[in-house]
């Protein structure tokens, strides 16, 4: 599905975290570049304020978009193979597809006007290019905001070169410093007596707006005029009698070097070691891999709130947990003096070993009660998987990469990153290349396991074959292959798919891959019932599905299950027994991410409402089953021969409403966002057509 709605509007932009000032004429004129232009590139030095103007214009404009205004923030990218993804990522298209990406993610963006803020290119310019100038070839509707240090070179791009603020006693500059340190010391004000000084700190600054954030927090421990003296006498050191004014990029690293010098030395080496951080990082994350030496992982706590005080760190509540993040600027100053303290390696050895612990307690817990947790985690600590996954990549031994992304099977799979898995795993093997080994299998299985879709049979078969590889390096017992017996189903041979009925046996507790296939072998003897029309025992089955993932606290695999019961419960003629258990199916396949499985539920959905004599809603629920479809780019399941359902239904809604309402009501329901459809399909929103 496409969107979120924000206050009616459709996209994902972030709010803004404080007061936007200034910039009033270059509002205007990217608003009338907008209107006009297909490309617009926002080009100027590091923290003149490139990304802020962005989002504030972008919110400024997002009302002329019905498609969305989507923001893809790129400085966390390190690898450029990645764009793609991230793109689709940010615009809530699911990775599930049999599309090439960029093709999908064509695909998705069209229809209506909508508007791409591309935030940092610098560091992936080439990649930018190119996905700029197909998505601007492919859809028309599209405009493009980027930002970056450079140029993206494309035909057609237009550039608007953001200067620093204009230094004037009552320009922007001057405002922008008064309302920062206002923030920081309720007390201070700009006043008749103190405007000059201000003014003189602005324009020892150069305007440069993250400069003047950085100065403005230094009121809380220095008067106006000592924070002039300190910035004087600072600069003075740096200025050569041959270069009377320092260059801008100089001015903004020199208030950011006084800010460090500012800083106690434990600050300092905290601050160094949080460089290895890329999208965030929490508290545990930040003691185990910044402590050592002189820095106690039980000091980092309140280090982390100094620095936040001194806005060289930012907090961020709104989330389950409270996770910390550094501008990149800030960031890239840390990451220097990490390196001049002759720590980077050691510490980026131990971000990455973090990280592959986090994998490894993942899957454990995978199967049970934290379920959604992991998903939300480790959703949150992608950017920061895939900087470990990097790392190694790099490493002299290429099982650790085998190890990591293999272990990270259920991401991929069931959190909604199946092709950017793919990509992962592909890398690790052939990195590898000579087999062997637990960790060879373990990769291998998981590249079949998030390859594979209903209607690639040799690709299911793989995934059997290699968890049999699999459970013997690790001495598992093995349970019946159920991907097998689905693809014997698939090609009508289901009685050779008897083998699926076997019991299922306990597997060694923690082992999350063993018991998922556990788990997996009851889903598909549902599936198989269901397809025979033995609806009695297809619910008898799902039942057992349900208690073994409920005695787990288990979310995805147990959603499977409440799917079951509800076809069950309409293959027997009862549809109002069978939307508690579809809606219970959809809220948890939504929880942890899985859309082509909220597609499928959301089928159910249709069939049981139209049994109940609720047309009209179950025509916006058909609207919103296509759009989850054409996103994954799947007929259902996969199988083109159950396409004949949305042709059948639309038949059937058709006849009951009349052209006109059926078509209105699908109309509706394939342009919600995520969360109103949601509510609707859940039953949650006053705005569901009534009985």
């Amino acid at each position: 599905m496409a969107a979120s709605v924000q206050g009616g509007r459709i996209g994902n932009l972030p709010a803004e975290a404080n007061a936007f000032v200034g910039r009033r004429l270059e509002l205007a004129e990217i608003a009338g570049l907008l209107g006009a232009e297909r490309l617009v590139t926002l080009t100027g030095p590091g923290g003149v304020g490139k990304s802020r103007l962005a989002l504030r214009a972008a919110h400024a404009a997002r009302a002329g978009f019905p498609g969305g205004a989507w923001l893809v923030e790129l400085s966390e990218l390190r690898d450029p193979d990645l764009l793609t993804n991230t793109v689709a990522q940010a615009t809530r298209l699911t990775e599930q597809t049999l599309r090439p990406l960029l093709q999908a993610v064509c695909e998705h963006l069209s229809g209506a006007p909508v508007l791409l803020v591309l935030d940092t290119c610098e560091h992936v310019l080439d990649e930018c290019a190119r996905i700029a100038q197909e998505l601007l070839a492919s859809v028309p509707e599209l405009r493009i905001l980027a930002t970056s240090r450079q140029p993206l070179g494309v035909p057609g791009e237009h550039l608007l070169t953001v200067a620093p603020l204009p230094l004037g006693e009552r320009d922007d500059a001057v405002a922008l410093f008064t309302a920062r340190a206002a923030a920081a010391v309720p007390s201070f004000a700009l006043t008749d007596a103190n405007r000059a000084h201000v003014a003189a700190v602005c324009a020892r600054l150069d305007g440069i707006p993250l400069a003047l954030e950085l100065a403005a927090v230094r009121l809380r421990g220095f008067s106006l005029h000592r924070l002039l003296e300190g910035l004087d006498s600072r600069f003075d050191l740096l200025v050569s009698p041959a270069r009377p004014r320092l260059a801008r990029h100089q001015t903004l690293r020199t208030a950011i070097g006084w800010s460090h010098e500012l800083c106690t030395p434990l600050e300092r080496l905290l601050w160094a070691r949080l460089s290895v951080f890329t999208g965030g990082w929490d508290v545990e994350a930040a003691e185990f891999v910044c402590h050592g030496g002189p820095l106690d992982a039980e000091e980092i706590l309140a280090l982390l709130a100094s620095l936040t005080e001194k806005s060289i760190v930012t907090r961020d509540d709104e989330g389950a947990a409270v996770r910390y993040r550094m501008l990149d600027t800030v960031r890239s100053f840390g990451a220097e003096w990490l390196t001049g303290l002759g720590e980077a390696e050691a510490v980026r050895s131990r971000h990455r070993d973090y990280f592959r612990w986090i994998a490894r307690q993942g899957e454990a817990e995978w199967l049970g009660p934290g379920q959604r947790m992991w998903a939300e985690r480790l959703t949150a600590e992608h950017a920061n998987l895939r900087l470990a996954i990097e790392e190694c990549m790099t490493a002299r031994e290429p099982e650790t990469a085998l190890e990591l992304t293999g272990t990270l099977w259920f991401f991929w799979f069931a959190c909604g990153f199946a092709e950017e898995g793919r990509t992962y795993l592909e890398r690790a093997l052939r990195r590898a290349r000579a087999g062997g080994g637990p960790e060879h299998t373990l990769a291998v299985w998981a590249h079949r396991l998030v390859t594979v879709v209903a209607d690639d049979l040799e690709a299911a078969e793989s995934v059997s074959a290699a968890y049999v590889w699999l459970a013997e390096e690790r001495r598992l017992p093995v349970p019946a292959l159920p991907l097998t017996g689905a693809s014997l189903a698939v090609r009508g041979e289901s009685a050779r798919s008897a083998v699926l009925y076997g019991s299922v046996r306990q597997a060694p507790a923690g082992d999350g891959g063993a018991e998922f296939f556990q788990l997996l072998t009851l889903a598909v003897q549902a599936y198989l019932l269901a397809g025979q029309a033995a609806f009695e025992r297809c619910a008898a089955v799902a039942e057992r599905l349900r208690a073994e993932c409920a005695k787990r606290g288990e979310l995805w695999m147990g959603a499977w299950g409440d799917f079951f019961v509800s076809l069950a419960g309409i293959g027997l003629g009862h549809p109002d027994e069978a939307v508690l258990p579809a809606r219970e199916a959809l809220a948890a396949k939504w929880r942890v991410h899985d859309r082509i499985g909220a597609a499928a539920v959301t089928d159910l959905l249709v069939v049981a409402q139209a049994s109940r004599g609720e047309e009209e809603l179950a025509a916006r629920l058909l609207g919103i089953s296509r759009r989850l479809w054409h996103a994954a780019g799947l007929p259902q399941l996969g199988r083109p021969d159950l396409s004949v359902f949305h042709r059948e239904y639309e038949r059937r809604l058709r006849a009951a409403l009349g052209d006109a309402c059926f078509t209105e009501a699908v109309r509706k329901g394939r342009e919600l966002g995520p969360d109103a459809a949601l509510a609707l399909a859940l039953g949650d929103t006053a705005d569901a057509p009534g009985p």
